[in-house]
Protein backbone atom coordinates (compact mmCIF):
# COMPACT_ATOMS: atom_id res chain seq x y z
CA UNK A 1 0.00 0.00 0.00
CA UNK A 2 1.07 3.24 -1.25
CA UNK A 3 1.02 6.43 1.10
CA UNK A 4 -1.21 9.12 -0.14
CA UNK A 5 0.89 11.96 0.74
CA UNK A 6 -1.87 14.96 -0.07
CA UNK A 7 -3.93 13.38 2.79
CA UNK A 8 -1.48 12.77 5.11
CA UNK A 9 -0.05 16.20 4.52
CA UNK A 10 -3.64 17.91 5.10
CA UNK A 11 -4.35 15.43 7.99
CA UNK A 12 -1.07 15.88 9.95
CA UNK A 13 -1.43 19.69 9.64
CA UNK A 14 -5.18 19.24 11.08
CA UNK A 15 -3.39 18.60 14.50
CA UNK A 16 -3.91 21.66 16.42
CA UNK A 17 -0.48 22.98 17.90
CA UNK A 18 0.21 25.91 20.46
CA UNK A 19 3.04 27.92 19.72
CA UNK A 20 6.03 28.54 22.56
CA UNK A 21 9.32 29.98 22.51
CA UNK A 22 11.96 27.55 23.90
CA UNK A 23 14.89 29.19 25.22
CA UNK A 24 18.07 27.31 26.36
CA UNK A 25 20.95 28.58 27.64
CA UNK A 26 24.80 26.89 27.74
CA UNK A 27 27.39 28.89 29.48
CA UNK A 28 26.88 32.57 28.94
CA UNK A 29 24.79 31.94 25.48
CA UNK A 30 21.54 31.68 25.09
CA UNK A 31 18.97 30.80 21.89
CA UNK A 32 15.79 30.37 21.48
CA UNK A 33 13.09 29.16 18.97
CA UNK A 34 9.59 28.84 18.22
CA UNK A 35 8.64 25.38 19.04
CA UNK A 36 5.12 24.66 17.70
CA UNK A 37 5.37 20.54 18.19
CA UNK A 38 4.91 20.47 22.27
CA UNK A 39 1.95 18.44 24.53
CA UNK A 40 1.63 17.37 28.23
CA UNK A 41 2.77 13.72 28.58
CA UNK A 42 1.97 12.69 32.32
CA UNK A 43 0.31 14.74 35.45
CA UNK A 44 3.33 12.64 38.10
CA UNK A 45 5.86 13.71 37.25
CA UNK A 46 4.67 16.50 35.33
CA UNK A 47 6.28 16.18 31.78
CA UNK A 48 6.55 17.96 28.48
CA UNK A 49 7.05 16.25 25.20
CA UNK A 50 8.59 18.15 22.33
CA UNK A 51 10.42 17.54 19.04
CA UNK A 52 12.85 19.89 17.67
CA UNK A 53 14.38 20.44 14.29
CA UNK A 54 17.83 18.15 14.62
CA UNK A 55 19.68 20.40 12.47
CA UNK A 56 19.38 23.78 14.59
CA UNK A 57 22.01 24.96 17.34
CA UNK A 58 18.97 24.77 20.25
CA UNK A 59 19.14 21.45 19.88
CA UNK A 60 22.96 20.88 20.21
CA UNK A 61 22.75 22.89 23.01
CA UNK A 62 19.66 20.78 24.44
CA UNK A 63 21.51 17.64 23.92
CA UNK A 64 24.39 19.06 25.90
CA UNK A 65 22.29 20.76 29.04
CA UNK A 66 19.60 18.72 29.31
CA UNK A 67 17.47 21.71 30.14
CA UNK A 68 15.26 24.15 28.09
CA UNK A 69 12.34 26.60 29.41
CA UNK A 70 9.04 26.65 27.33
CA UNK A 71 7.88 30.09 27.48
CA UNK A 72 3.95 30.45 26.39
CA UNK A 73 3.06 32.72 24.03
CA UNK A 74 -0.11 35.45 24.32
CA UNK A 75 -2.20 34.83 21.39
CA UNK A 76 -1.17 38.86 20.04
CA UNK A 77 2.51 37.87 20.08
CA UNK A 78 2.29 36.34 16.62
CA UNK A 79 4.91 38.67 15.57
CA UNK A 80 7.53 37.56 18.40
CA UNK A 81 6.81 34.01 17.30
CA UNK A 82 8.05 34.82 13.56
CA UNK A 83 11.05 36.49 15.35
CA UNK A 84 12.09 33.77 17.10
CA UNK A 85 11.40 31.37 13.97
CA UNK A 86 13.34 32.99 11.44
CA UNK A 87 16.63 32.19 10.82
CA UNK A 88 19.60 33.81 12.50
CA UNK A 89 23.39 34.37 12.36
CA UNK A 90 24.75 33.96 15.65
CA UNK A 91 23.32 32.83 19.23
CA UNK A 92 20.95 35.53 20.95
CA UNK A 93 19.75 38.23 18.63
CA UNK A 94 16.09 37.55 19.20
CA UNK A 95 16.24 38.24 22.55
CA UNK A 96 16.44 41.90 21.64
CA UNK A 97 12.22 42.00 20.74
CA UNK A 98 11.50 41.22 24.59
CA UNK A 99 12.37 41.15 27.32
CA UNK A 100 13.46 38.12 29.76
CA UNK A 101 14.64 36.97 33.22
CA UNK A 102 16.69 34.23 33.95
CA UNK A 103 14.21 31.63 36.30
CA UNK A 104 15.01 28.82 38.97
CA UNK A 105 17.03 26.55 36.73
CA UNK A 106 18.80 29.54 35.03
CA UNK A 107 16.84 29.91 31.46
CA UNK A 108 15.97 32.93 29.71
CA UNK A 109 11.66 33.19 30.56
CA UNK A 110 9.92 35.58 28.77
CA UNK A 111 8.69 38.36 30.92
CA UNK A 112 5.98 39.29 28.21
CA UNK A 113 4.41 36.30 27.53
CA UNK A 114 1.69 33.95 29.77
CA UNK A 115 4.91 32.19 31.49
CA UNK A 116 7.48 29.59 31.36
CA UNK A 117 8.03 26.20 32.09
CA UNK A 118 11.63 25.32 33.34
CA UNK A 119 12.11 21.87 32.10
CA UNK A 120 14.76 19.00 32.54
CA UNK A 121 15.41 16.38 29.91
CA UNK A 122 15.23 12.98 31.15
CA UNK A 123 14.76 10.98 28.07
CA UNK A 124 14.84 11.67 24.11
CA UNK A 125 14.52 9.69 20.52
CA UNK A 126 16.07 10.81 17.65
CA UNK A 127 14.82 9.16 14.53
CA UNK A 128 14.35 11.33 11.32
CA UNK A 129 14.49 15.33 11.24
CA UNK A 130 13.54 16.10 14.62
CA UNK A 131 14.27 14.74 18.39
CA UNK A 132 11.34 14.55 20.18
CA UNK A 133 12.60 15.45 23.92
CA UNK A 134 10.40 14.13 27.24
CA UNK A 135 10.98 16.48 30.41
CA UNK A 136 10.20 17.07 33.63
CA UNK A 137 8.96 20.39 34.89
CA UNK A 138 10.92 21.90 37.35
CA UNK A 139 9.60 25.51 37.32
CA UNK A 140 7.06 27.37 36.41
CA UNK A 141 5.36 30.59 36.26
CA UNK A 142 2.51 32.49 35.22
CA UNK A 143 3.20 36.21 34.41
CA UNK A 144 -0.10 36.69 32.37
CA UNK A 145 -3.15 34.13 32.62
CA UNK A 146 -4.93 34.67 29.21
CA UNK A 147 -5.40 32.71 25.73
CA UNK A 148 -2.55 31.42 24.09
CA UNK A 149 -1.00 31.74 20.68
CA UNK A 150 -2.81 28.91 18.22
CA UNK A 151 -0.92 27.87 14.65
CA UNK A 152 -3.91 27.46 13.11
CA UNK A 153 -5.00 31.50 13.90
CA UNK A 154 -1.91 32.53 12.57
CA UNK A 155 -2.36 31.40 9.08
CA UNK A 156 1.06 29.78 8.85
CA UNK A 157 1.02 25.79 8.92
CA UNK A 158 4.73 23.77 10.14
CA UNK A 159 4.14 19.90 9.53
CA UNK A 160 2.51 17.60 7.33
Amino acid sequence: MELNLEAKKTLLRKIPHGLFICTVREGDEINGFTASWVTQGSFVPPLVVMAVRADGSSHGMINRTKKFCLNVLRSDQKELAAIFFKPQKGLGGRFESTVYTFGENGLPVLEDGIGGLECNVINSIEHGDHTVFVAEVVSAVVHNDTDPLILSETGWSYGG
